[in-house]
């Protein structure tokens, strides 16, 4: 697969939440080799300061106008907030490895699970499995109501959405985890998950579907420098057939199967 590094004029950089933003441009070479749960790495300035650029994963694609959806932590996300439309963006992309989907079908029951800013490569993923499937089913979390996304968009990929936050101000009360569970007790082994969120929402997912043997893909947010697995700053320990070894989550990730992670040292 190739990687670019492009120079794309920003089409939109629009505010979705209070700390979060989707910006989207133009880019045919990414846009025909991207596949869901790859990244974007954009230099956030024009200058070194920041020096390292930041990931943000695709959010979605259509007709080769490729979004991003990110939230501000941070010096470099807060100057990505501020760039507008017909300022230029530096793109390397895509990067990293993606869901395995591919083999999803009918037969199956797919079942999406995004907490916060998680959702953001869940809704790439949708666009691509239901052109193959038509029993999909959303999971989003949030710990508030202005902080729920995609909702909307979603079921107008005929997805059936079910919300949860922690304070009760939208769907049920409770976290996404909780509608998880809800949703694993009348299903069977032909479920296959896929997870993105926080470190400590994985590791409640991880007990839970492996109580109930079901197959899971988790998308790790993880700081990154470098973006090309060179620097070795974003390993994580793994294990197969209780052999250990370290992955770079930039290159071999982000996306493991959720059995390969060594969830202790996380």
């Amino acid at each position: 697969m190739k990687i670019f590094n492009v120079k794309k004029e920003i089409i939109e950089n629009k505010k979705v939440s209070e700390n979060c933003y989707r910006m989207t441009f133009e880019s045919r070479e990414i846009a025909c080799q991207a596949r869901p749960g790859q990244f974007l790495h954009i230099r956030c300035s024009d200058n070194y300061d920041p020096l390292l650029r930041r990931p943000i994963s695709i959010h979605s694609i259509k007709n080769n106008v490729i979004a991003g959806l990110y939230k501000v932590v941070g010096k470099g996300t807060n100057l990505l907030s501020k760039k507008v439309s017909g300022e230029f963006l530096d793109v390397i992309a895509p990067l990293g490895n993606g869901f395995d989907y591919q083999l999803v079908s009918n037969c199956q029951l797919p079942i999406l699970v995004g907490g916060g800013i998680g959702i953001a490569p869940l809704y790439f993923l949708a666009q691509r499995l239901v052109k193959q499937c038509s029993n999909l089913t959303i999971l989003i979390g949030a710990d508030t109501k202005c902080n729920l996304f995609c909702i909307d968009e979603f079921k107008k990929l005929d997805c059936r959405v079910k919300v949860s936050t922690d304070d009760g101000s939208s769907g049920i009360k409770g976290t996404v985890v909780d509608l998880l569970k809800k949703e694993l007790v009348p299903l069977n082994s032909k479920l296959k998950a896929f997870v993105c969120g926080p470190i400590p929402m994985l590791k409640q997912v991880n007990k839970l579907v492996s109580k109930y043997n079901i197959s899971c893909q988790v998308s790790l947010e993880r700081q990154m420098a470098c973006g090309i697995g060179a620097c070795m700053g974003c390993t994580i320990k793994t294990q197969k057939n209780r052999i250990f070894s370290y992955k770079r989550v930039c290159k071999d990730g982000p996306v493991f199967d959720i059995k390969e992670v060594v969830w202790e040292d996380l």
